[in-house]
């Protein structure tokens, strides 16, 4: 053991980075990531999956790990095991991988170890969780035993080649504090009975979400202020409607209020690995295959056995070991049973496991890596519900299709006469197969979480490293430091470098035999001159990495137009995705899709939010409004006043022109401050309007004892009566709205800031503001259609056309703009939104300004993470789920490369591993369609040879598919519309 481990356990746990962790956070919450920052984890066994397994425990943050293996690098781990080169051979393995693994985080304490694991050992080092990968069952029994006893969170893993298996023991009372990792259900209360079992109200635009059983708690009730900050038992009899109880003697509700889930904690028993061997809980992965966690159940147990009957491991593909390796399997069905632990043992599968169980796969130990770390982090954080107690996962349907048709002979595939990088792999699928997916060649649509695990996969698995093969990589972004967390190919020192260069750059140490070429371009409209036909058609296939739908689209559409096969992931926190379509045999992405989230209503954003969410996106929209859009345009307009003023007199309004022309004048014009006190006056009167005259007009139009035209009172339901703020200095969220927003309006003006708060906070208690006045004749709108009624107005009002020229437009509209040669000189810049720099004072201000309008409305206020995370649009990320889908993929990669001719082999897959789900479904077939008596889907197109005229186009499809053109496109341009031709042109232009 390293006095390294044990001099740097010894420091204290420094504090959570945020901006390495914030994806990660969303996740989990800074409880369990504090939770996870002082777990001390042991990984034993370290090739491809044990690697894998740390890879992810390492770049979540544990405090400390240690990774232990006994045995050296041998052929056999380079397969699957990308920290290992052929230099490596003889040498032990932690030893050799320790070094890149220590990379991933300087915040946790990665060693080695190759010692006897003993009570000392795990005493002495404060082992928490103890994750045992590749050992025998003797050893696992052992291990189990002391683990169970002395508390100590047990985890095995293991894969064979295309079966996987996980056990976990977190002791026999183990509490779960969120068993689903779902964020609590708030809604709006609108109204709430008295009696004796009190019905709760709210919106009827959306169901609830409330479950039977489920407990909720109250804020901001009004009248009824009894059931405010208490927990309720629920019945939910109705999707907009909740019971809490006897509510008779409470006050009368007379409004406001919002309604929360309250998660409760679980506490769940696990028995140890030998109680579990005899009497297993086994999850069920895949519906398709009911009886297959228990026949491998049996198969794991039976390799040891068959181990010490036969001193070595069923040999690949042999089919007398295989009947031996089924005998015993037989066996263990009824030993230490009263009856048999199955009585669907299939042959046939039991036999495969025997053929293919000595080799190693990574796409494999991804799967089961990314599950597997994620239940160390539910091991010490408590965090979401564990997998109780084995899992069991295969993908024999990446083998040929032959394989399953029924005969008692398998082919024996045809393996290298010497050893190769591969040859683990080779176990599996055979040499021929293997030259086949290095002669591959695929394109990876982006460089990120998941491209980083996807590149790392292709290059163990081989694919582009023939000569004749190659992947190609794209993105268009740089590294930040936010990615660090989950995209493990890049370092700190890579940040501001291009991802897609530096992944390939790092992948081709992994396997120098890559033949990897880097993009920086977007796959997009704009680049098909890059992405041309003799790009597409040179690949076998696509892999999407990409968390963009609009982009996963048009990459859809061009594998569509090429007939390429498209493997798509996505991942949002614990939950993952995968989706495979495969040219004539599926539906495409595009061809089914989410429905949109739904918007917040504009006049509900505007004057009535009830929600924290509706204040967020106000405050969102509300920094562009300031400090985004008034600036660029008055950048643009500088640089090119005729340009700018001929774009603003064509296509839009005067309404709209009125608008652009006020925000060029108020971003150059005198009002424009000169110095930092200048902006502080200016923030302190955006203030005052922002929050205290606005709502004092709202009032004014709406008192809060106005009635509707009903009789009913206007403020009830959706709608919270709002108060004024009155500003303090001594409020800090008041005064982080001076500071902020300051500091943004000096950035703007190139205005040195100043982020003293003292010295911001003397001068802001010095200005003195104006009085409001209420005005008559102001319209607010109580909802969207009434508001777009009164906009339609405005435009159509001032969408006069003029019979001027366009260049009397453009003169005319200059002269309402700012003299070019007066303001040609100001130095001026807008914001561009970033969310991950937390220096720039983005989010303070749209966290100052979302909690001040949730005070007015007395709305439940945020704290910055969350407020970052909604205005930002940030989607939650964890390396674990990453790791594991991408895995998912590369199974599927597999069969396309294979040819699988039948839909029934691919797997569309929908996994949480909060839960732990997993759904795997066959891909639906392509819609088909008929013209007279052809069918056709999305795939199917008419292919035309040769140099034609119209004429002979036109002729060619009436004789060969009984079909009249009536038009003809190319792209935008109409080549050819009978309908709007002349006759007296229509036969000449035919035959051109």
């Amino acid at each position: 053991m390293s006095s390294t481990f044990q001099r740097q356990t010894s420091l204290l746990t420094p504090e959570i980075d945020e901006g390495l962790y914030s994806r990660q956070i969303y996740v989990m919450g800074k409880e369990a990531m504090n939770r996870l920052a002082h777990a001390h984890v042991l990984i034993s066994g370290m090739r491809g999956l044990g690697v894998e397994i740390a890879k992810n425990i390492i770049l979540g943050g544990a405090r400390t790990v240690i990774i232990h293996d006994c045995d050296k690098v041998q052929y056999e781990d380079l397969s699957s095991q990308y920290y290992f080169t052929e230099s490596h051979i003889g040498q032990n393995r932690a030893k050799v991988a320790v070094e890149k693994l220590s990379e991933l985080n300087s915040y946790v304490h990665v060693t080695h170890s190759s010692d006897v694991i003993n009570e000392t050992f795990l005493t002495t080092n404060k082992i928490n969780v103890y994750v045992l990968t590749d050992a025998k069952l003797d050893h696992q029994v052992l291990v189990g035993n002391y683990c169970h006893e002395h508390g100590i969170k047990l985890i095995i893993a293991n894969t064979k080649g295309l079966f996987g298996q996980i056990f976990c023991d977190f002791g026999e009372k183990f509490e779960v504090l969120d068993t689903n990792g779902e964020t609590p259900i708030t809604q709006v209360v609108t109204e709430i009975s008295r009696d004796d079992i009190g019905v709760v109200f709210m919106s009827t635009d959306t169901r609830h979400g409330f479950e039977d059983g489920s407990y909720v708690t109250f804020q901001g009730v009004q009248g009824m202020t009894e059931v405010n900050d208490h927990e309720f038992k629920i019945s939910a009899p109705s999707p907009y409607t909740i019971t809490i109880g006897d509510t008779s003697k409470f006050g009368t509700y007379e409004g406001g209020g919002t309604v929360t889930e309250v998660k409760k904690s679980q506490e769940v028993t696990f028995k140890s690995f030998a109680d579990a061997l005899i009497e297993p809980d086994l999850l069920l992965c895949d519906f398709s295959k009911m009886s297959m966690p228990s026949n491998l159940h049996l198969a794991f147990q039976a390799l040891s056995r068959f181990e010490k009957q036969y001193n070595i491991l069923p040999k690949p593909w042999d089919e007398p070991d295989a009947e031996k390796f089924y005998e015993i399997v037989e066996k263990l069905n009824m030993e230490n049973r009263d009856k048999p632990l199955t009585d669907d043992l299939n042959k046939h599968w039991i036999k495969l496991f025997s053929k293919i169980c000595t080799g190693d796969l990574c796409p494999m130990q991804a799967v089961i890596g990314g599950i597997a770390a994620q239940e160390v982090m539910k091991a010490v954080t408590g965090k979401f519900m564990p997998v109780r107690q084995f899992l069991y996962f295969d993908a024999i349907e990446c083998l040929p299709e032959n394989v399953f048709q029924p005969s008692d002979t398998i082919p024996k595939p045809r393996f290298s006469t010497r050893k190769t990088r591969y040859c683990s792999q080779e176990i599996v699928f055979g040499a021929d197969f293997q030259e086949k997916i290095c002669k591959s060649k695929y394109f990876v649509v982006g460089a990120g979480a998941i491209g980083c695990e996807m590149l790392k996969n292709f290059a163990m698995m081989g694919i582009g490293c023939d000569k004749e093969g190659s992947i190609y990589v794209t993105d268009m972004d740089s590294i930040e430091k936010s990615n660090l967390n989950r995209q493990f190919l890049f370092r700190s020192w890579n940040i501001g470098q291009m991802k897609s260069k530096v992944a390939a750059e790092t992948v081709k140490i992994m396997n120098p035999n890559m033949n990897i070429h880097a993009f920086i371009e977007g796959v997009l409209p704009e680049t098909e001159h890059i992405y041309d036909d003799a790009f597409f058609e040179r690949l076998n296939g696509v892999v999407n990495a990409l968390d963009n739908i609009k982009a996963r689209e048009y990459i859809d559409r061009r594998c569509v137009y090429y007939r390429k096969s498209l493997v798509d992931s996505g991942t949002l926190g614990t939950k993952a995705s995968v989706q495979v379509v495969v040219p004539f045999l599926t539906e495409s992405y595009s061809s089914t899709r989410d429905p949109p989230d739904p918007s917040i209503p504009m006049c509900l954003l505007h004057n009535f939010p009830n929600l924290i969410e509706h204040t967020i996106q106000w405050a969102r929209d509300n920094f562009a409004g300031l400090f985004t859009i008034p600036a660029q345009q008055a950048e643009e307009y500088q640089r090119n006043s005729r340009k700018f003023a001929q774009r603003t007199s064509t296509n839009l309004s005067e309404y709209d022109r009125n608008e652009i022309i006020e925000n060029v004048k108020r971003s150059l014009g005198q009002e424009r401050p000169k110095n930092f006190l200048d902006c502080i006056k200016w923030s302190r009167n955006l203030f005052e309007q922002q929050f205290h005259n606005t709502i004092a007009q709202l009032l004014y139009n709406f008192p809060r004892d106005h009635k509707t035209t009903t009789g009913e009172r206007f403020w009830s339901g959706n709608k919270r009566c709002p108060h004024v703020l009155n500003f303090d200095v001594n409020n800090t969220t008041h005064l982080d709205f001076i500071v902020a927003a300051s500091n943004l309006l000096a950035h703007i003006y190139f205005i040195e800031q100043i982020r003293d708060r003292q010295y911001i906070a003397d001068q802001a208690s010095k200005i003195s503001v104006a009085k409001f006045q209420p005005k008559s004749g102001v319209e607010i709108f109580e909802n969207d259609e009434q508001l777009k009624s009164d906009m339609e107005k405005k435009r159509r009002k001032n969408s006069i056309v003029d019979d001027q020229s366009e260049e009397e437009q453009i003169n005319k509209l200059l002269i309402r703009f700012p003299k070019h040669d007066e303001i040609r000189n100001i130095k001026i810049r807008a914001h561009e939104f970033e969310k991950d720099d937390d220096s720039n004072f983005h989010i303070d201000y749209i966290a100052a300004t979302a909690n001040l309008r949730a005070e007015n409305y007395e709305i439940q206020s945020a704290d910055r993470s969350k407020i970052k995370r909604i205005a930002g649009n940030i989607i939650p990320a964890i390396a674990t789920t990453t790791a594991m889908v991408t895995g998912l993929v590369c199974l599927e990669v597999y069969k396309l490369i294979q040819g699988h001719k039948n839909v029934e082999s691919y797997k569309n897959a929908f996994v949480n591993l909060a839960l732990p789900f997993f759904g795997f479904s066959e891909p639906v077939p392509p819609t088909k369609q008929k013209y007279l008596d052809c069918e056709y889907t999305l795939w199917d197109r008419f292919d035309v040879q040769g140099d034609m005229t119209l004429e002979e186009i036109l002729e060619y499809f009436k004789k060969e598919y009984k079909l009249v053109v009536t038009m003809l496109a190319a792209g935008l341009i109409v080549l050819y519309a009978p309908h709007f031709m002349r006759q007296s042109n229509r036969s000449q232009d035919m035959k051109r």
